[in-house]
């Protein structure tokens, strides 16, 4: 493993995304966009709707953002990972790969990314890390 390239990124960081990228996807297409009623009034379904003010998408793109550059590229280039585009031993190609297509809306890239936490999961775990700790809050 000697040959296989530090992270720019901390577990917990990518971990915060992989939680909250799964709390985005089980989102449900909007049954009523123009609810007039209050929300416990309706047993508070909007909350597992996807509408476009959603706060996990916009606590989600808040926090890429706050991310410096080197921790974004390596969040991008961490999915392509875990998605396939590449091996451990090549990545960095992967990382300057996105570093290139980097364009200032990171968080929307990797929202539109299908299964983007099980990819996530996925490129860590070929660094030999895990976000368990994380998700049973030991980290």
């Amino acid at each position: 493993m000697a040959d296989i390239p530090t992270l720019a990124i901390a577990t917990d960081k990518v971990c915060f995304v992989v939680v909250k990228a799964r709390q985005y996807d089980v989102k449900d297409a909007v049954t009523e966009p123009d609810a007039a009623s209050n929300a416990s009034d309706d047993g508070m379904i909007s909350v597992l709707e996807d509408h476009e003010d959603d706060p996990v998408r916009r606590e989600l793109i808040a926090f890429i953002a706050a991310l410096n550059e080197e921790e974004q590229v390596d969040l991008v280039a961490l999915a392509w990972l875990g998605r396939g585009d590449g091996e451990v031993e090549s990545f960095d190609e992967l990382r300057g790969e996105a570093q290139r297509a980097r364009n200032g809306r990171t968080g929307a890239y990797l929202l539109g990314i299908p299964l983007l936490a099980d990819y996530l999961e996925e490129g860590l775990s070929q660094f030999g890390e895990s976000c368990n700790a994380f998700e049973e809050g030991r980290l």
